[in-house]
């Protein structure tokens, strides 16, 4: 058991470590071929901020650990809203862009709304299972979401600032490909270890995605927000939340299909059905006092909804 609790925090820890070297490595690559702030931002550190998800989504895709897909997804999206957007919250009242209110917000709770009418395939006859054929649905549909972002920068621009140091060639090739190793180790050995401490202590896989694994790989999520809070920037705090779900939704659960059609468990249907309801929460909380902004009593009550949730599911 020790060395299985080891092992999983070993995996966690190359996760992390790997999509920060990466996120390093590549930052210095696109400032060497002159590749803007914004570029940088919305793409690699965007992706670096998510590469945990995908990686052990990867893993327990073809490993065939369906639950491991689903929780993994749904957890951290949960994670992401309650915990993550309910911290920065606290720290700072988080002020909102109108399009992220009408649009991306939106767009993520039309993601849960999908997922759960793909898995139940409400007009079809193979319920429960997310094919191949609804994993290129939301791919294309995700191609579209990044077509937006395009868009919208070419309208409204924003600044994002990222730190891309001039590292020699050498160093800058190390660093990515150093974190390409840890993010494949890591979430290789976090889905094994996660599996065998399911076995051993007779927990579902589901129960073990829903929080070691979800928790584990939205670090990279809280790290960012946190910072982004403490310096006052609102929109990448809210943007890195909200794009990270929408991001696991249409692209994670989506290649996760692709790579081997998923059994649903309707066990999963409370979990979004808490998602959806978080979502409508943080997008009515912005008419709710200070417009357009996420009121720190607010953020506590996401905070307050998560614990209660995880108890509850514990229990049960």
């Amino acid at each position: 058991m020790i060395t299985q609790v080891l092992l999983l925090a070993l995996g966690l820890i190359l996760l992390i470590s790997g999509a920060n070297g990466l996120v390093d490595g590549a930052s210095a690559l696109a400032k060497k071929f002159n590749v803007s702030d914004l570029a940088i931002g919305l793409t690699i550190v965007a992706f670096g901020t998510s590469a945990p998800e995908l990686v052990v989504n990867v893993f327990a895709s073809y490993q065939n650990h369906q639950d491991i897909v689903f929780a993994n997804v749904i957890g951290s999206n949960n994670f992401n809203l309650f915990i993550i957007l309910g911290i920065t919250g606290l720290i700072t009242p988080l002020v909102v862009q109108s399009s992220t209110i009408w649009k991306e917000i939106p767009i993520s709770f039309l993601g849960i709304v999908l997922v759960y009418t793909l898995t139940h395939h409400i007009f079809a006859i193979d319920n429960y299972t997310l094919t191949r054929v609804d994993g290129f649905l939301l791919l294309s549909l995700f191609v579209l979401f990044l077509y937006y972002v395009y868009k919208q920068l070419k309208t409204d621009p924003v600044v994002i600032e990222t730190k891309a140091a001039n590292y020699s060639n050498l160093k800058m090739y190390g660093f990515i490909l150093l974190g390409l190793a840890g993010l494949v180790i890591g979430g290789r050995l976090l889905v094994t270890s996660a599996v065998d401490l399911a076995t051993t202590f007779s927990m579902s896989e589901k129960m073990i995605g829903l929080t070691i694994i979800a928790a584990g790989t939205s670090l990279p999520e809280l790290a960012t927000s946190v910072v982004a809070a403490l310096k006052k920037n609102s929109d990448i705090a809210v943007g890195n939340i909200i794009g990270s779900n929408i991001f696991n939704l249409f692209f994670i659960l989506a290649t996760s299909a692709v790579i081997r059609p998923i059994a649903y468990d309707t066990v999963f249907d409370l979990d979004l059905y808490i998602l959806a309801g978080g979502t409508l929460f943080v997008f009515m909380a912005m008419f709710t006092g200070k417009k357009k902004k996420l009121d720190r009593w607010e953020a506590a009550i996401l905070l307050v909804s998560y614990v209660g949730y995880i108890v509850y599911v514990i229990q049960k």
